[in-house]
């Protein structure tokens, strides 16, 4: 009987090992010190790149497979109603321009100072600078959305629109400086949209296990392979495939079932930059530069050019500071320069410094984005215009008496339940917009709006109509911000909410909630319970001894 030979371990040295050690280790610092992990997994790549390690092409691979993944999970939550808006395409489109064309300024300026490298820029070379400028970085805003839970959120949804337009002037720019144009052939991916019931058929199918997980990963793959193949960039194949699936309500558990492998592979591409980056004290000086003098503007040209198309000041803010830092596609724009020879090497190393810079600073900003438009909100509400975009208005409790705080399953099930038991008292709020859709269709009173915004109780009625609020998002910071804001707002509610973890729970406890369950040590009581309800005639016996 032939047995199986012993897994060969001899392949593996400390060049694989290293790398994710020092992202572990480096992000569990940033973690303690309250800052996003992706700062620690950042100065990884520095800290390797110091000690001569290269950038891999297994690493590479595996940052450009966590973008894939990135990129699909974003289109399974995109709507094209979200890239049509004015808001978006007006705002990324004036936005890039304007960015663009001051950068090429402030360079040439820079040049007539004699300093460097600068001085010898042509005007076109200037100008390609500014454009790789413009763009804001997709992988940094989906992270810091995601984990926040607002990429259902008006500001969420219009960053991430913004930033997947920024991806189609990149596209357009890169199939045009190579003069490479796309395969007749490409007409055929339109028949990818008449595919979409085929494909949902078979998403309601696959179950709910590694059929799953495997279509997750063949639908990505597939379309950036797809893509390549006729001459368009594979990225934007991964994009589009998420687009066709996205409104079925199982999208959603399809994009969790990736959520691990895209978030394990994304490290390698936040090492990948790091290790990319060829420092120097005169390419640090020149993006240190870069980034003092444009990434404050770019920053609030956003907000103001959102506020101008009626968003509130508070979604302009948070919106603004996702995407203020630059993006992984200014280095392919550099990357192309450097390969015509419209830019000389060192400029690459400059605009992946620059990038690395801009992460450092905008992660902090973006922790504490929330605490900052506090502290700022009534200078900067001079800028909101009387009348508000769709889906960012201010909503009222009306005459509800319990309100529920997100609408995901748990807090459906919580919905549901209260509504049997008190009627039309209860009120449902989500900030999500494709939930609030789907919970009015079935007859449930829901509301869109963020609890996490100080405004929205800031502005709140006082009628002491409202006597209990249950919080059941499905991120502990969500409950927590909420309960803080009801405490500091002076509002006198009954508050319940879910927690995951031991500490979870006392952290709601200091913050004023009087009732928390932990989710996974009730699911037992509670199924309990419910099985007493439905078969309790059955058992007649005594209550046995205890031995």
């Amino acid at each position: 009987m032939d047995t199986l030979a012993p897994l060969d371990l001899s392949a593996i040295d400390v060049n694989h090992v290293l790398p994710l050690a020092v992202a572990f280790v480096l992000g569990m610092v940033a973690r303690v010190a309250g800052l996003p992990p992706l700062i620690g997994f950042l100065f990884a790549g520095f800290v390797l790149g110091a000690l001569g390690m290269q950038n891999t092409e297994m690493l590479q691979r595996i940052a450009d497979l966590g973008v894939t993944l990135l990129l699909f999970t974003i289109g399974l939550k995109l709507h094209v109603k979200d890239l049509i808006a004015p808001v978006v395409w007006l705002t990324a489109s004036v936005h890039m321009l304007v960015i663009t064309v001051l950068a090429m300024l402030l360079i040439k300026g820079l040049a007539i100072l004699q300093l460097g490298m600068i001085s010898d820029l042509s005007l076109p070379s200037a100008l390609l600078i500014g454009f790789a400028l413009s763009f804001s970085s997709t992988v940094f805003a989906v992270k810091v959305f995601e984990a926040r839970g607002e990429m259902g959120a008006v500001h969420g949804r219009v960053a991430i629109g913004l930033l997947i337009v920024q991806d189609i002037f990149a596209v357009v720019f890169i199939s045009a400086s190579s003069a490479k144009m796309p395969s007749i052939w490409a007409l055929l991916l339109l028949g990818l949209i008449p595919l979409r019931p085929l494909l949902l058929r078979v998403l309601e199918k696959v179950g709910h296990g590694e059929l799953l997980v495997l279509m997750g990963w063949i639908l990505p793959l597939g379309g950036a392979a797809l893509f390549e193949s006729v001459g368009v960039k594979a990225d934007l194949g991964a994009l589009v495939l998420g687009v066709v699936l996205a409104g079925h309500p199982k999208t959603n558990e399809l994009a969790k079932s990736l959520l691990s492998f895209k978030d394990l592979f994304l490290i390698g591409f936040f090492l990948s930059i790091g290790l990319s980056a060829d420092l120097s004290w005169v390419t640090l000086g020149a993006a240190m530069l870069l980034v003092v003098l444009i990434l404050p503007i770019k920053t609030a040209l956003y907000f103001l050019l959102m506020t101008r198309q009626r968003m509130r000041a508070r979604s302009a803010t948070l919106a603004s500071l996702g995407l203020s830092n630059f993006s992984e596609f200014g280095l392919i724009v550099g990357a192309l320069g450097v390969s015509h020879g419209w830019l000389g090497r060192e400029w690459l190393a400059i605009l992946a410094i620059g990038l690395s810079i801009s992460f450092l600073l905008a992660s902090p900003l973006n922790a504490m984005s929330k605490q900052l438009y506090a502290r700022l909100r009534h200078p900067l509400h001079r800028f909101q215009t009387r009348t508000r975009l769709p889906g960012d208005e201010m909503i009222r409790a009306g005459k509800a008496q319990v309100i529920v705080f997100g609408m995901g399953r748990v807090g459906t099930g919580a919905y549901d339940y209260l509504h049997r038991q008190w009627g039309d008292v209860v009120l449902g709020i989500d900030i999500n917009e494709d939930y609030v859709e789907r919970h009015r269709e079935t007859g449930r009173n829901v509301a869109h709006g963020d609890a996490t915004d100080a405004d929205f109780w800031a502005r709140a009625e006082r009628t002491g109509q409202v006597k209990l609020a249950l919080l059941a998002f499905s991120d502990h910071a969500s409950n927590l911000a909420v309960a803080s804001l009801l405490q500091e707002q002076g509002f006198e509610l009954e508050l319940a909410s879910v927690a995951h973890y031991p500490d979870h729970e006392e952290a709601l406890r200091d913050a004023g909630v009087h009732a928390v369950f932990n989710f996974y040590a009730s699911a037992g009581e509670s199924f309990a319970e419910h099985v007493v309800e439905a078969f309790g005639d059955l058992i007649t016996g005594d209550t046995p001894e205890v031995v």
